[in-house]
């Protein structure tokens, strides 16, 4: 047998010994922080292809959303806000300034200041991209009772809240 063909026979057999989601430490038995980022992942699979229909990347969309939630705010304030680095950020905002999506104003009293705030087609592409966030979001709250809703959502605040500040 060929070093290739026995390569890809062993990869088959660690394969099959890798439980599939909700089996082994995969599943209810695994790690809280685990299982977190496994869920947390494929909420962003599920983030990703949705946005995708209407052109935008989930870092375009989180920071398009920052820009329009709060007007004025710097790149280091949007990079917190995204959960993003500066550098992305920077980055992604030359991006939808070279597509007209987001502007750089001067600021109505710090002369050196440029607001940075989303142009009519940014908006517009904003909202294409929020109505199909908001579908993913309530397939996310379909899975649960309002009861349960409520309990996860203060749990994750609690968690991020007693997290070291950046």
């Amino acid at each position: 047998m060929s070093k290739s063909r026995a390569k890809t026979n062993a990869d088959a057999a660690l394969s099959a010994m890798i439980p599939g989601i909700g089996a082994g430490k995969r599943g209810e038995a695994g790690y809280l922080g685990y299982l977190l980022r496994q869920a947390a992942n494929a909420q962003r699979r599920r983030m990703d292809r949705a946005l995708a229909t209407v052109g935008l990347t989930h870092p375009q969309f989180l920071v398009m959303t920052m820009i329009g939630a709060y007007p004025g705010c710097s790149n280091a304030d949007i990079a917190r806000l995204a959960m993003l680095t500066p550098q992305t950020v920077h980055a992604i905002i030359a991006a939808l300034r070279r597509k007209a999506l987001v502007s750089r104003q001067p600021h109505p009293v710090h002369g050196r200041i440029l607001n940075i705030e989303l142009t009519n087609p940014g908006k517009a592409l904003l909202g294409r991209g929020r109505a199909r966030a908001l579908a993913v979001e309530s397939d996310l709250k379909d899975m649960m009772s309002d009861l349960d809703e409520a309990t996860v959502r203060r749990w994750l605040v609690d968690m991020a809240r007693a997290a070291p500040a950046q």
